[in-house]
């Protein structure tokens, strides 16, 4: 098992759920893991229903935020709102809203370091398309996504990256570990040489794209933090101690 798999590292795991837009019953889903820090990301309209039902050790998420503070700007929630509902965590950039919704690397870049100012954590997506894959265009991809952010914002110590690879969301694929792996290496380098070498180790980040078929679907976590046997570990821990 390589080093960083051990759980004495200095980066603490987490784990992060984003139930997308599923329905209500996915409620009853709640996951059980030990030595991290749980991140759960539901819909919108029910985040104040676990805000005041999850265990107080668990954390929520909004899947998305505006760019900047609230105004006339329909159907938008702001990072104001997210904090005054005691929502310390967003989702930022994730691909189905820069693929659906058109978000550039420049808006997702404005949203995640306003909502840094306003005290949020934020969850980055970042990752590539199976065509820029197969182009070898992933490092170079992952890299300007990083960079947009990385020119607006002074401090790393509330971000967490979530490589999630467009071509293995909801589609079948699989990532290997050694391409997560990989990917994460060149993320850290990258900023290792661009923003600091401190950042780069401290810095956690995620695999955010499927996992292998007998690991839950709703589990996101870090290959290159944890090994397989802990991955299955955590995904019976899901079955037995929460009502699927």
């Amino acid at each position: 098992m390589p080093q960083s798999c051990w759980l004495t590292m200095s980066r603490k795991l987490i784990v992060g759920g984003n139930w997308k837009c599923m329905r209500i019953s996915c409620l009853s889903v709640l996951a059980i893991v030990l030595f991290s820090e749980v991140v759960i990301a539901p819909p919108a309209p029910f985040l104040p229903i676990l805000r005041s039902t999850l265990r107080s050790d668990f954390n929520l998420a909004a899947q998305n935020c505006w760019t900047g503070k609230g105004g006339a700007f329909t159907g938008e929630i702001s990072a104001e709102m997210l904090m005054n509902l005691n929502i310390p965590w967003v989702i930022l950039g994730h691909s189905e809203r820069r693929t659906l919704l058109g978000e550039s690397d420049e808006m997702v870049a404005e949203k995640v370091a306003y909502a840094l100012s306003q005290g949020m954590k934020v969850i980055l997506c970042c990752g590539e398309t199976l065509e820029q894959r197969e182009k070898n265009e992933t490092t170079m991809v992952v890299a300007r996504q990083i960079k947009a952010v990385a020119d607006k914002i002074q401090s790393w110590n509330n971000v967490v990256i979530a490589y999630e690879p467009i071509w293995a969301i909801g589609t079948g694929k699989i990532a290997t570990p050694q391409q997560a792996q990989e990917v994460h290496a060149n993320i850290r380098a990258w900023l290792s040489q661009n923003v600091g070498e401190a950042v780069a180790q401290a810095v956690r980040i995620q695999y955010g794209g499927e996992t292998l078929h007998t690991l839950h679907p709703l589990l996101h976590t870090t290959w290159t933090s944890l090994s397989t046997s802990l991955m299955y570990l955590i995904h019976m821990l899901i079955r037995h101690c929460c009502q699927l």
